[in-house]
């Protein structure tokens, strides 16, 4: 579509339009129509990926240079009709602009156009800190619906919870929105208000909630409660020595902070270790790399492939790997591209038992294109990911329960939770969380460049923005080995400020975590044989 945007070429298109009439066009006019199109065309690719487009696809046959033809003819044909003949005066790049969005809504929810209008908000999006309320959402069913709150934000604090859905945002219906525009409503200057309005998942009941823009800055790596000092804790039983640590988000500080975690818990002479993916919609894919390589010395970690893109393949290097104890991996429905990308490597390496429910299925690759100079974008879905055993993870429009996508717990380990009693779970979940009357230590936010440039992703993640927004590099290549971080490396400055969460009147109450209950059940068990041996 962008092709139509260059005024030579519109002028040759509607050329055509006005010798409509004319039996038969010159052959000399087709070929220089098929040759713009052809042409343009291998620019947008080479765009997308120069290093993996593969230049050994066919020359168009004169039939699919024939039909190129007529069907942009059509589309040139019904664009003149609505500018000439429509009843009131409309913009010719308002119908060529609806014309793309119509065409990336038959696409995939990742996809999206990004106008002149749109570019600054999202280039800020991508290269600097945002003002927001803290979810990260998706188009499922047609509905504009919440994968998680992420932990410690106003969403968060306000009761948000996976699965709602946002149907009014500032008194607006968010019918036939799109991701980037519910993403853009929702974001703003810290300190101002925005007022959504939800449909509960599990009680069907409306409710409002105006809440304040904070600069999301947020940790991603958790344990299960904090100390006095509002330190996570990640040794969940101290008579058996079992870890607990929860990843939220994969951002580009979660393994320097999961480092720190394991260097306590070493400390603490743990023996087993529970690693809690659930409700984590995703990350960097360098961040999901590095997370999976520190726990297998060799081996596939993950692999990408596409239509018109050469395979990829990441592989696990031996240095500074943590074997010698049991692992337990989490997940449920809501677990999502980088966190499947971890699941799946520690399952197919038998590194991990995989307990929970089927994962979401979202492992597609998003490529930011620059239009018009860098005037426009289009953020365009490439390439899919596969598992280290060659399986998808991805769960394409149409898919079936039956059909291959996301996750799926091992054998004997699916435990599934009834509505209520997942409801229960994110409010005791939630109380134990928010620290309450201090001031929060410094955390890490997965922004907006770590999640255009490469996340899993969308990308994640980061708050009001649609998972996978970004699967790549800025430059559109991708990290092909994992790289080490030193664990004592700096934080960024934009992780140096300290967040106030006020008084909260939610109260712990007991809940018995089936989920995790199995969990510790399998590193009682499995503790004893590594004892053993």
């Amino acid at each position: 579509m962008y092709l139509i945007h260059d005024s030579f070429t519109w002028k040759k298109i509607r050329l055509w339009t006005a010798m409509r009439h004319v039996p038969q066009l010159p052959v000399a006019m087709i070929v220089l129509l098929v040759g713009i199109v052809a042409g343009q065309g291998l620019v947008i690719a080479d765009e997308v990926s120069r290093t993996e487009v593969k230049t050994d696809d066919p020359a168009l046959t004169d039939e699919q240079k024939k039909e190129y033809f007529e069907l942009f003819k059509l589309f040139a044909d019904t664009i003149d009709q609505v500018e000439r003949n429509y009843v009131k005066p409309i913009d010719r790049r308002e119908l060529v602009e609806a014309a793309i969005r119509g065409l990336t809504a038959e696409l995939d929810p990742y996809s999206n156009y990004i106008s002149p209008q749109e570019i600054d908000s999202f280039r800020s999006g991508i290269d600097s800190e945002f003002g927001g309320i803290g979810i990260q959402v998706t188009i499922e069913r047609g509905r504009l619906t919440i994968i998680s709150p992420l932990a410690g934000t106003p969403a968060y604090e306000a009761g948000l919870m996976a699965g709602d859905s946002i149907i009014e945002i500032e008194g607006e219906s968010t019918d036939g929105i799109s991701l980037d525009q519910a993403v853009r409503q929702m974001k703003g200057k810290v300190g101002t208000p925005v007022t959504i309005t939800l449909q509960r998942a599990r009680t069907g009941k409306r409710e409002s909630f105006t809440l304040k823009r904070e600069l999301i800055r947020i940790e991603t790596v958790l344990g299960d409660t904090r100390d006095e000092q509002d330190r996570w804790k990640y040794l969940y039983d101290g008579t058996e020595k079992i870890g607990y640590i929860r990843i939220t988000a994969f951002s580009r500080h979660t393994v320097r902070d999961l480092r720190k975690a394991f260097k306590e818990l070493t400390s603490q002479g743990f023996r087993g270790l529970v690693l809690d993916l659930r409700y984590n919609p995703g990350g960097l894919l360098s961040s999901a790399v590095e997370v999976s390589d520190m726990f297998i010395s060799s081996g596939v970690i993950v692999s990408t492939e596409g239509r018109n893109t050469k395979k990829r393949v990441w592989k696990a290097v031996r240095a500074d790997t943590f074997q010698g104890f049991p692992m337990v991996v989490l997940v449920n429905e809501y677990s999502a591209s980088a966190s499947e990308i971890v699941a799946a490597c520690l399952q197919d390496h038998g590194r991990a038992v995989v307990i929970g429910t089927r994962t979401w299925g979202k492992g597609s690759v998003q490529n930011v294109v620059e239009l018009e100079d860098g005037k426009s974008a289009l953020k365009l879905t490439t390439a899919s990911y596969q598992r280290p055993s060659g399986k998808n993870i991805h769960r394409f429009y149409g898919a079936t329960k039956e059909d291959q996508w996301g996750v799926h717990p091992d054998d004997g380990y699916v435990v599934e939770l009834e509505d209520k009693e997942e409801e229960d779970y994110l409010k005791y979940r939630r109380s134990r969380d928010i620290v309450k009357g201090k001031a929060q230590p410094a955390a890490d936010t997965e922004n907006s460049s770590e999640q255009s440039r490469e996340a899993v992703e969308e990308t994640p993640v980061k708050s009001e923005v649609e998972d996978g927004q970004g699967e790549k590099n800025g430059d559109g290549s991708q990290e092909v080995s994992p790289v080490r971080e030193d664990s004592n490396s700096e934080p960024s400055p934009d992780n140096d400020e300290e967040e106030t969460v006020e008084e909260t009147s939610n109260e712990q109450t007991e809940f018995q975590d089936r989920v995790l209950a199995k969990a510790f059940e399998y590193l009682r068990e499995q503790i004893v044989e590594f004892v053993q041996k």
